[in-house]
């Protein structure tokens, strides 16, 4: 960030770089909490800390136990969707939907970093992209969205509705209410609701148009809770879907609302960056606005109406620690950054049975498997970035593979493995487009010890290794990721990338030791 004049600070969008989609936050005092969502990753949602709106830490995952979050057979773009955070008593509520087990579902803390309640499911809830909502009367309330009440009409016919909620016994109560079905005529996708209350208003900000380039945020208010909503006639508050799909900033929409303790307004709300031709890898990420009220209405970055990837606001900075390039694996712990594929079996992976050293235990599940895999990764948050790792393993058969992976969904990936082929240890450069598989390069490594790294630079990505760590030997250069991006592979999710090892099926008592991993920008 730089401090320009008045006590404004320019800073850098997104505030979340990488797969960090669907943004929620509350403020108690002077400290900030924010959660995204996760999908089929484990741990879920992360949750992090800030005093300024900028600089955010993670402090911990909401969702971090299998008796929390069950990710059996969940595809990449299932499991959680849309979480909601707010604070109220004494006590933080985080709503979300788990769509392949379960649906909608409260869970409680006193301390933000965890732990978290197991789940409270709600009966009847129906729909997706639930929040909660404390009116000043003392009454609780859960909105979500549905399909039309009155019949659906076409794909994406929803409604915003609301049902009084029990927040001692986690269940609706009463009748349920239609709130709005969106500003725009024959409105798809009216979701991600979130009610606010200002100056005698209810205001009822959602977004609509579809969580792609014509993804838009709008907003109604009444002075009655459950009728009466009237949609702002400046809707929507904003958008991109007008700037073209090459625009730096697309796909904007999805916002929750925040005000700081010394009056100002903010808005997080979601948007990605396609880049190398109009393809965006890093999937939806977090961004942030600044808002000002208006004949009793929100205008997001007055006089510019649209994100930028720098902008400024005023506040004080408090920058945090920044994140580690190089995971040593010297606890005992994984840091929180690092995520599954679906619920981590409880033999998967060990800190301690080499010290110093992540071990993964060979599998028989692959990529392709809607199951868990022994994988581990992290957000890809640049365009241009280097992965590497530091390895120790001997494939025994040709059934076994271990290595560096870029990885958009089970059906677009690409692997950086070694293995047996035609009876020679091999490293291999495998792309997989559409489930289809290509070897694209080889090199022969009869080494146990492998450095392995993979160096991006828009979309093109090369590949190198090394056998002591200081000369590095070019296997495959400039291979197209375009084919990781959410334009082509569809889905909700963003680039993830790590480390894995696979027995291909069989049964494997084998394993691959991971020394270090340095992930950071090129």
């Amino acid at each position: 960030m730089t401090t320009l004049k008045h006590n404004s600070v320019m800073y850098n969008n997104p505030i979340m770089p990488g797969f960090y989609p669907d943004p929620s936050v509350c403020r108690v005092g002077e400290d900030y909490y924010l959660v995204t969502s996760t999908f089929a990753y484990f741990p879920g949602v992360p949750i992090f800390h800030s005093r300024d709106l900028v600089n955010w830490k993670q402090i911990g995952n909401v969702l971090d136990r299998p008796s929390q979050l069950n990710l059996q057979g969940a595809g990449h773009s299932q499991g959680i969707f849309a979480p909601t955070i707010r604070y109220h008593e004494g006590i933080f509520y985080m709503i979300t939907t788990n769509v392949t087990h379960g649906g909608n579902f409260v869970v409680t803390a006193t301390n933000p970093a965890g732990p978290w309640s197991d789940p409270y499911f709600i009966q009847g809830a129906v729909g997706i992209d639930p929040t909660i909502f404390f009116d000043d009367d003392g009454q609780t309330y859960y909105l979500g969205t549905r399909p039309n009440s009155s019949g659906v009409r076409y794909d994406g016919n929803w409604e915003v509705w609301i049902q009084r909620l029990n927040i001692e016994t986690m269940q609706l109560v009463g009748e349920s209410f239609v709130l709005w079905k969106g500003a725009m005529v024959e409105v798809i996708w009216p979701e991600g609701p979130h009610l606010y209350k200002k100056d005698g208003y209810y205001y009822l900000m959602i977004a609509e148009g579809g969580t792609g380039p014509n993804h838009a945020v709008t907003i109604a208010r009444s002075k009655k809770l459950t009728e009466g909503y009237v949609g702002n006639t400046n809707n929507p508050i904003i958008t991109h879907r007008h700037l073209g799909k090459r625009y730096p900033v697309i796909n904007v929409g999805h916002a929750d609302l925040v005000q700081a303790s010394d009056g100002q307004w903010f808005m997080v709300m979601l948007a990605s960056r396609p880049y190398g031709g109009g393809y965006s890898n890093l999937g939806r990420e977090t961004f942030l606005a600044s808002v000002n009220w208006e004949d009793g209405w929100p205008v997001v970055n007055e006089g510019r109406g649209m994100l930028e990837e720098q902008d400024v606001m005023r506040l004080t900075p408090v920058p945090v620690e920044p994140q580690l390039r190089c995971d040593h694996f010297d606890s005992d712990k994984l840091a929180l950054k690092w995520m599954f594929l679906r619920n981590p079996q409880t033999d998967l992976y060990s800190l301690t049975e080499r010290k110093g050293y992540l071990r993964l235990k060979l599998k028989p599940q692959t990529f392709k498997d809607k199951d868990n895999l022994s994988f581990i990764c992290l957000r890809q948050q640049h365009f241009n970035y280097t992965a590497a790792a530091a390895m120790e393993f001997k494939p025994r058969s040709i059934h076994e593979s271990a290595g560096l992976v870029v990885i958009q969904n089970d059906m677009y990936h690409i692997r950086f493995e070694c293995v047996i082929l035609d009876g020679r240890q091999v490293l291999s450069v495998v792309t997989c487009i559409n489930g289809q598989e290509t070897n694209v390069a080889q090199a022969d490594v009869d080494a146990q010890r492998l450095y392995l790294k993979m160096a991006a630079r828009g979309q093109e990505l090369s590949f190198y290794y090394s056998t002591d760590g200081d000369q590095y030997y070019l296997i495959a250069e400039q291979v197209d990721t375009s084919s990781l991006s959410t334009e082509v592979s569809g889905g909700f999710v963003g680039c993830c990338i790590g480390m894995f090892c696979t027995s291909n099926g069989t049964a494997s008592d084998n394993a691959a030791d991971f020394d270090w991993f340095e992930y950071g920008m090129y």
